[in-house]
């Protein structure tokens, strides 16, 4: 399967098309931003999808990120992903920052726990807490510093995100 994967969420503008079947990404582009991103996500996705070597057409779905995150990155992601699927005739997929921050770990050893955290200002954050096999034991929630501690103190798990050394600090 191939995927157009766009995420605007947090302090970048990133695209990628995987292909799930070779288990590769094929090309991919990000670059680093707080503004900006309307400007910036088309002609990145164009130059991504040239580097691919692929129409629009040839894509199997087009994955995004829904958040947490930016309202106006997440607004931007999410409606080029909408108007791509719609123009190219496929389906898409919405995946939550804090699973997209997770996948990663969760395929390499879904034997140990997952802390997602992403700095939400003010010491609070959004947090979720993935177990055994990617299984969701503390579901997404914006969290108090304290909250979150106590949650992550259960089993060593691995923690990931824009938080992560903020509660690495903080145990």
């Amino acid at each position: 399967m191939r995927v157009l994967a766009i995420d605007t969420a947090l302090e970048a503008c990133s695209a990628a098309v995987l292909d799930t079947e070779l288990g590769t990404i094929v090309a991919h582009e990000s670059l680093p931003m707080l503004r900006g991103h309307a400007e910036a996500l088309l002609p990145l996705i164009a130059r991504v999808m040239d580097r691919a070597g692929l129409e629009f057409a040839a894509l199997d779905r087009i994955a995004v990120t829904t958040g947490p995150g930016s309202f106006t990155g997440l607004r931007v992601g999410i409606a080029a992903a909408r108007g791509i699927a719609l123009a190219a005739g496929k389906p898409a997929v919405g995946l939550s920052t804090l699973a997209a921050y997770a996948a990663p770990l969760i395929a390499a050893d879904d034997t140990l726990p997952v802390v997602v955290a992403i700095d939400a200002r003010h010491d609070h954050v959004y947090l979720q807490l993935f177990g055994p096999g990617g299984r969701t034991i503390v579901a997404p929630r914006l969290a108090p510093l304290r909250e979150a501690l106590r949650a992550a103190a259960s089993g060593a798990p691995r923690l990931v995100g824009t938080a992560a050394t903020m509660l690495a600090a903080a145990w």
